[in-house]
C-alpha cells in the first residue's frame, strides 16, 4: 500500500514539478526578459544576465523535483565547470540533462532544436540567452567556436538525443568537429540515473517504482593535440577523436554499471 502511495505521489509530483517548469518559462519570457532589456542595454552583459538568470531558474526547479521526492542527486567533480570557454560533452539518458548541467554551469550555451524558437513556454529564454539554433546549417560549428572564443560554456551531447534504453550511446562527429577546428580540450561528464527515468520513449507519468538517483562525474579534460598530428586533416582528426569519445562513455559507463 505504501509503495503505490508513493507511487502515486511521485506521477503528480513530476506532473507538477513540469507544470511548474512551463509556467516558469512563460513568466521569464513576458516578464523578466523584458524587463532586462530595458534594463541592460549592453548586448554580451545582457545575454550573460539572462543565461544567470536561466541557471537560477533550473537550480531552482532540480531543488523542487529534489524536495518534492521525485528525485536525488550527487555531484562529482562539478568544480572543474568553473571556467570559461570549456567544452563540455556529455551523455544523454535522460530527458532533464541539459536542465541538471545548466543548472551548475555559469554562462552556459547549448545548441538548441529550432521548435524552441517557436515554443511559447521556451522561446523567451533561449532567445534572451543567445543560445545557438541548430538550424544553421554549415554556420553552426563557427557560431560553435565564437562561442566558447566568447567565454560561454558550450554544454553538447554528442548523441544529438537521448540514448535508447539499453543501448550503448551512439555518438555524432559534430561535437568533434568543434573540438578539432577550435582546437579546445573536451571536457566530459558522465550521467547517470538508477532507476532511469524520463528516457527515450517514456512519457512524463512512466516513473520508476522507486525514486530515481542522477550521479553527475565532471571528468578530466581530454586535450584534442593527440588527434591533431601534423598532416593529418581536420575530418580525419574528428572521427579518431569521436571514436575515443564514443569507447570513453561506454567504459566509464561499465565504471559505474
Amino acid at each position: 500500500m505504501l509503495e503505490r502511495i508513493g507511487l502515486g505521489w511521485r506521477v503528480f509530483a513530476t506532473g507538477l514539478s513540469f507544470a511548474l517548469f512551463g509556467l516558469g518559462g512563460l513568466l521569464l519570457r513576458v516578464l523578466v526578459f523584458p524587463l532586462l532589456a530595458l534594463c541592460v542595454t549592453d548586448t554580451a552583459a545582457r545575454v550573460r544576465a539572462a543565461r544567470a538568470t536561466v541557471r537560477l531558474s533550473f537550480r531552482a526547479f532540480v531543488g523542487i523535483m529534489r524536495g518534492l521526492g521525485v528525485l536525488r542527486y550527487e555531484l562529482h567533480g562539478i568544480d572543474k565547470l568553473d571556467r570559461e570557454g570549456q567544452l563540455i560533452l556529455a551523455n544523454h539518458p535522460t530527458l532533464i540533462d541539459t536542465v541538471f548541467l545548466m543548472a551548475f554551469v555559469r554562462n552556459a550555451d547549448c545548441i538548441v532544436k529550432g521548435g524552441l524558437w517557436t515554443n511559447p513556454f521556451t522561446r523567451g529564454p533561449v532567445r534572451a540567452a543567445g543560445y545557438i539554433c541548430n538550424d544553421r546549417g554549415p554556420e553552426l560549428i563557427e557560431a560553435c567556436i565564437a562561442s566558447l572564443r566568447a567565454g560561454g560554456n558550450l554544454i553538447i551531447f554528442p548523441e544529438g538525443t537521448r540514448t535508447p534504453r539499453g543501448e550503448p550511446p551512439a555518438l555524432k562527429r559534430g561535437a568533434a568537429n568543434i573540438a578539432v577546428r577550435g582546437a579546445r580540450p573536451v571536457t566530459p561528464v558522465r550521467i547517470s540515473c538508477e532507476p532511469l527515468t524520463l528516457g527515450k520513449g517514456d512519457k512524463w507519468w512512466h516513473v520508476p517504482p522507486r525514486r530515481a538517483s542522477f550521479r553527475i562525474d565532471v571528468m578530466d579534460d581530454i586535450g584534442t593535440e593527440r588527434f591533431l598530428a601534423p598532416g593529418v586533416a581536420d575530418v580525419v582528426a574528428a572521427r579518431r577523436l569521436t571514436d575515443y569519445l564514443q569507447h570513453y562513455f561506454m567504459e566509464e559507463g561499465q565504471q559505474h554499471a
